[in-house]
């Protein structure tokens, strides 16, 4: 865990087995950004309270898509807390729905269901361009279909899941094993480039951050697509 400094001590990212959740705190209340794999329960735990939080006081959880690291400790950390996701993830996540079996990462995401407890909390679709709280969501589909990127405008941080990675300091694409429609990824990076200036920061799912001029580093991206 560590303190992303933008502002100093409200945006925390929360390191855990290979990928990351993000923690932010602002006037309307404390979010999680995704919630890692489920045997990281307890390291999730410690970063919060590194952080100088409980997970009970947490309000919502904004999670960037379906996938089992970014899923997994939402049924064991004791959350009195809304889920936002956008559909079909929301509904993966719910149990209502399957991943289809026509998709290689479909095919994966049902392999390792067995792994997932389903959390017993609200879920709520979310819907391109929705405002929760002071987020707002932009609907990306690719890496999964129901793939959501969540835009901190006051802190000017995008958290963008696995739309693309750190990578040396720049960013990379989703790359193509684990990824529904690359194409649609592709453009998906592209509509956020065009949607997005002056944001300072790109919190990734995995890699780490772009600290500053994170706009550039999109559209150098976007651009070499």
């Amino acid at each position: 865990m560590y303190d992303m400094r933008v502002p100093p001590n409200r945006v925390f990212r929360l390191r855990l087995r290979g990928v990351n959740a993000y923690l932010v705190s602002d006037d309307d209340g404390l979010t999680l950004i995704d919630a890692g794999l489920p045997w990281d329960t307890e390291r999730i735990r410690k970063r919060i309270s590194d952080a100088g939080f409980d997970p009970e006081e947490i309000d919502r959880v904004l999670v960037t898509h379906f996938d089992l690291d970014h899923v997994g400790t939402l049924a064991a950390l004791n959350l009195d807390a809304r889920v936002y996701l956008g559909d079909p993830d929301a509904s993966f996540l719910a149990g209502t729905d399957r991943p289809p079996l026509s998709n290689r990462k479909g095919l994966f995401q049902r392999a390792v269901d067995v792994f997932l407890t389903r959390p017993d909390l609200d879920i709520e679709t979310v819907e391109d361009g929705e405002r929760i709280g002071r987020f707002v969501a932009h609907r990306l589909p690719g890496h999964t279909p129901g793939h959501t990127v969540y835009v901190h405008d006051d802190y000017g941080v995008a958290f963008v899941g696995d739309l693309v990675r750190g990578l040396d300091g720049e960013l990379a694409a989703s790359p193509w094993p684990f990824t529904y429609d690359t194409a649609a990824n592709e453009e998906s990076v592209r509509a956020l480039a065009e949607r997005t200036s002056g944001i300072d920061v790109i919190a990734p799912g995995h890699g780490d951050p772009i600290r500053e001029n994170g706009s550039d580093a999109l559209r150098r991206l976007a651009d070499s697509l």
